[in-house]
Parts: structure tokens; C-alpha cells; sequence
């Protein structure tokens, strides 16, 4: 071969390479950057539920489970009940400072951290389950709910729903407003304060120190949920009336608190995943609870032969009238709680036009 000819072939061969060595690193050709690695995320959520509670603490590692499904894994969540990693009430703090990245509590326990809170988890003579959603997501309260949080670093979500719950468990009856004088219960929230106002003694306990209260005379009285979880908890065996109807809680919203920065650090498409499966889950909770609760109540009073008492109408009204006072000096104090409260009764009017011809008449027909 002469000189020309091995020049030929040597320069070819050094192209071929060159070309070879441009395909493993080159742009593909739709012109998209060679993806990076997918990146994993293992958060940590705190709860103020007993372990593997039925409901409460089963939403929670619910929602923990959609999420790792959703993401195929990118985002994994570790459930730690109440006092595993902090103290059930101390899980706003915990997400705030960053400790946990996500919460899973009630707002009502937070009126410390912002005076609007309680109304996210329940209004005493207020909004039911499907209004309270409808006005979460539809109505504007949940835009309210998340600015509340904003300047504490927390971002606010629905993810679970009780529905309507009971008046509690009572170790003496209520006949009259006599009655509430000098009763020591266990009631937290707006309705805690109403009690308080009509001449109960009020304090606010977890979820895990209700029973053994109860039953040594600590308390009198206590709220908790409904059936479904007051049979779990066992009070049928601390107390011995059940009282109806919860007044105090037409529904119950279940939060789940986010760390504002980390949760900017995911990705888009694992914010958006973390945002469907609250409201999945905040669906799915409340679908249990209609069905738990009706076998419930069918244990407690067939089997267990625990006694349904309706709280007098006298004792109801005064409630209510309390009630109002409270909510109103409460949305007297800052010029977000008017907004809230303002909000949430300017719905509540409209949708009880639409309800009185929908849902009562139906009701009423149906029953």
C-alpha cells in the first residue's frame, strides 16, 4: 500500500471513531438533553394518631402508600405515630421547623400557631362533610387555609374527612344546662371553648390518654370521633351514655402539613402527585367512615348495649348561641379570621338554599 492509500485508510479509520465517540455522548434527535438519573426522596411523616389507628392513623399511611404508588417509588414516606418521633401534639412544630417534612394532625390543635385554624377542622353548627369540601376546593377556603400557614412555613391540604361525629361519651346525663356546670370533658377546638363559656371545665388531650381518663375520673365526660373509632378506643367500657348529635363537629377535616421548602425541592411532577393523593385520600377517608360508622353504632347498641342519648333541645340552642358568639369574637380579633369566617357563612348560605330543596327534601321523603 503506498503512502496515500495508508493515509486514506488511517484517516477514515480516525473518523469512524470520532463519529463513534459522538453517538454515545450526542443530543439525541428530537433534541432533548440525556435525562439524569431519576432522584429518590424519603420523607418522614409525623402524626398525632395512635399506631396503626383505624381511620386515623390507616389514612395516614393511606396516603403515604398512594404516594409511593403514583411516583413508582420516587417519593417514599414513613409513617411514625404519636410519640414515636415527637408528641402528638407537637406535629405542626415538627414540620415547621423542618424535623418532618409533612404532618398529619387536625388544625384545631394549632390555634397557638394561627387563631384561624380551627375553622379547617370543624364549625361548630357549620358546614357537613360535602359542603366543607365544597368550600375547601370550590369555595375559596382552601386559598384561605394555605395563607393562614404561609408566614410559619407550612403549607396546609385536606386529606381526610370523619363526617359528622357524636357529642361524646358522658358518665352522667345531661338533662339540662345545669348539667354542663363544673363537667370536666375533653373537648378541643371552637367547641371546647363554647363548653367552657356554658360552664364545663374543658381540657385537650390526646387521642392516647382518653380512656384511661375517662375511666379513673380524671374526666367526666369526652369527645373523640364517632363509632367507628370510639369502638376501637374502647370507651363503651369508660363511660357509660352516648350522646348525639355532634354539635360540635359536623365534619372533621384531617390535615396534612407540608414543609413549604422541602416541598419545593421535589420535582414538578412529585408536587403534583403529593397534591392528588390528599384529595384521593381525603375522599377515601370519609367513603370508610359512612360505612364503619353504621356497623359501629349497630356494635355499640346491639352487642355492647351502650345507651344513645339526644342532647336536649334546650341545651342545644344554648350551644348555639354560644356558638355564634364565639366564632364572632373570634373573627373579631384579626382581619384574616373576618375573611374566613365571612367566607365560609357567606357559602354556607347559599348552599343550604340549594340544600333545602336537594339534600333535606330528599330526606325527607327518603326517611
Amino acid at each position: 500500500m503506498d503512502r496515500r492509500k495508508l493515509l486514506t485508510a488511517a484517516g477514515l479509520g480516525l473518523g469512524v471513531a470520532a463519529l463513534a465517540g459522538c453517538k454515545e455522548e450526542s443530543v439525541p434527535a428530537n433534541g432533548a438533553e440525556k435525562a439524569p438519573a431519576e432522584q429518590r426522596f424519603r420523607w418522614k411523616m409525623v402524626t398525632s394518631w395512635p399506631e396503626n389507628f383505624p381511620g386515623l392513623g390507616t389514612t395516614a399511611q393511606h396516603f403515604a402508600d398512594t404516594v409511593a404508588r403514583l411516583s413508582n417509588g420516587r417519593l417514599s414516606i414513613q409513617v411514625f405515630a404519636a410519640g414515636a418521633l415527637v408528641p402528638a401534639l407537637e406535629v405542626f412544630d415538627a414540620v415547621s421547623s423542618g424535623t418532618a417534612e409533612m404532618g398529619h394532625s387536625a388544625a384545631y390543635y394549632w390555634k397557638g400557631k394561627s387563631a384561624a385554624a380551627p375553622f379547617f377542622t370543624a364549625v361548630p353548627f357549620g358546614l357537613n362533610a360535602q359542603e366543607m369540601n365544597a368550600w375547601l376546593y370550590e369555595g375559596g377556603g382552601l386559598a384561605l387555609w394555605q395563607k393562614a400557614y404561609e408566614s410559619l412555613g407550612v403549607l396546609p391540604l385536606p386529606c381526610g374527612n370523619t363526617g359528622v361525629q357524636m357529642a361524646g361519651w358522658f358518665n352522667k346525663e345531661i338533662n339540662s344546662l345545669d348539667d354542663l356546670q363544673g363537667l370536666k370533658i375533653r373537648m378541643p377546638g371552637f367547641g371546647g371553648e363554647v363548653l367552657s363559656r356554658a360552664g364545663a371545665t374543658t381540657v385537650n388531650l390526646p387521642g392516647s390518654e382518653i380512656f384511661t381518663s375517662l375511666q379513673t375520673g380524671v374526666i367526666d365526660a369526652t369527645d373523640w370521633v364517632s363509632p367507628y373509632n370510639d369502638l376501637a378506643f374502647g370507651l363503651y367500657q369508660a363511660a357509660k351514655y352516648y350522646y348525639y348529635p355532634g354539635w360540635q363537629e359536623p365534619c372533621a377535616v384531617l390535615e396534612l402539613t407540608i414543609n413549604q421548602q422541602k416541598l419545593a425541592e421535589l420535582p414538578a411532577d412529585l408536587q403534583d402527585i403529593v397534591k392528588v393523593a390528599a384529595r384521593a385520600t381525603n375522599q377515601a377517608m370519609l367513603d370508610e367512615y359512612t360505612k364503619r360508622n353504621a356497623e359501629a353504632l349497630d356494635t355499640l347498641v346491639n352487642e355492647h348495649g351502650v345507651q344513645l342519648r339526644r342532647l336536649p333541645d334546650a341545651v342545644l340552642e344554648r350551644l348555639r348561641d354560644i356558638s355564634l358568639d364565639v366564632l364572632e369574637e373570634t373573627a373579631a380579633a384579626n382581619p384574616l379570621n373576618r375573611e374566613v369566617w365571612d367566607s365560609m357563612q357567606a357559602f354556607r348560605d347559599k348552599v343550604n338554599a340549594w340544600h333545602a330543596i336537594g339534600e333535606s327534601a330528599m330526606y325527607a321523603l327518603r326517611d
